[in-house]
């Protein structure tokens, strides 16, 4: 199956109840069961099932498995917003002295959160694009993870996942990516050696605006050294699913950062369009690029221009697409404001994969 088709007859799309076509939204917060043995068993997963919608709830079981196919991983965790999932996703093996090198041209949520981090002793050295040659002059014993976004937002820089992790590899440092802008439409990470995925599943996967989420996906094929990970050590015997089992029954769990039903059933709803909407985004902008290209005083960056030097690795990674996103340099902060002021259907709003232009 390709890509869209996969999106609506793979394997985690259910036969629901009563044959609806959506899963049906579970308002629940708990579920009985006929003994406190077999609760138990649930509530400390242990046994299949559903206890309480902080821990898991079927709506939001049924958003993961879609997600987690799409990517090609072994599960997926879905919590309350991107930030979330960025957060946790790092927490999961990270203590106090440990050491993170992370791109700088970040998400600005996200690069507050890597300096936030600094307060609980973990320290984050920054360089300008996540590649091999600004890695490594920074790793020491103390460097657990490199973070950075597939594509960066805004700045459009494009991470080679397949050199940087082959790398890292070689040194024992898993990879997390965001992937939020190239969405698993462009690329699946995971392919390509990324050991953890994030996404802002708010943005493109969800596509209507209208459900703050995020997702994290776990590769299941990073070998968790427990003595480099201390944390590690008690989930060793669950083999290559030790990250996630890790990240359900510990922080993800305990600082209740879980996403609603009602958000994941929007989502649910909202990404079975995304190879649709991902196409003639891309379209889109790949061609308002070349068009402002031609305006006096502006310059355009997107990653297949002939002008940009990720144009090759683009074309290679994704498949001739250049991802939905564009930036534009006008010379000052009065002529950026003046430009989007006269603009005609573009909202004026912090936000982006939707299927409004802003």
């Amino acid at each position: 199956m390709e890509f869209q088709t996969k999106l609506l007859h793979g394997t985690a799309v259910d036969s629901y109840a009563n044959g609806s076509t959506v899963p049906p939204v579970s308002f629940a917060n708990a579920f009985a069961y006929e003994s406190s043995e077999q609760l138990e068993k649930v509530f400390q997963n242990r046994a299949p099932g559903f206890a309480y919608s902080r821990i898991a709830n079927p709506t939001v079981d049924a958003f993961e498995r879609r997600v987690n196919e799409l990517e090609g991983g072994i599960g997926g965790v879905a919590c309350s917003s991107g930030m979330s999932a960025v957060t946790l996703s790092l927490l999961n093996i990270l203590q106090s002295g440990d050491e993170v090198i992370a791109g700088s041209a970040l998400f600005g949520g996200t690069l507050d959160l890597l300096h936030d981090l600094e307060v609980f002793g973990i320290k984050v050295n920054f360089i300008p694009r996540v590649e091999k040659a600004l890695i490594e002059p920074l790793i020491t014993e103390n460097t657990k993870v490199v973070f950075g976004e597939l594509i960066g937002n805004p700045a459009l820089n494009v991470m080679d996942v397949k050199e940087t992790s082959e790398f890292l590899h070689e040194k024992g440092i898993p990879l997390i990516v965001d992937s939020t802008t190239a969405t698993p439409y462009l690329i699946r990470p995971i392919e390509y050696g990324a050991d953890v995925v994030v996404h802002s599943t708010s943005k493109y996967i969800n596509g209507s605006g209208d459900a703050i989420s995020g997702m994290i996906i776990d590769s299941g094929k990073f070998s968790w050294n427990p003595e480099r990970y201390p944390g590690m050590k008690e989930y060793r015997k669950y083999g290559k699913f030790a990250y996630l089992v890790k990240l359900r029954n510990g922080i993800w769990r305990n600082m209740g950062g879980c996403l609603s039903p009602m958000n994941a059933y929007l989502n649910v709803v909202g990404m079975e369009t995304l190879g649709l909407r991902m196409q003639r985004e891309c379209g889109n902008a790949f061609q308002l690029a070349q068009a402002l290209e031609k305006l006096e005083g502006v310059s355009v960056n997107y990653p297949l221009l002939e002008s940009s030097p990720y144009r090759e690795l683009a074309n290679e990674q994704f498949g001739g697409k250049g991802g939905a996103i564009l930036t534009i340099r006008t010379g000052s902060k009065e002529r950026a404001y003046q430009l989007i002021n006269h603009l005609k259907y573009v909202k004026i709003a912090t936000n982006i994969g939707d299927v409004r232009t802003w």
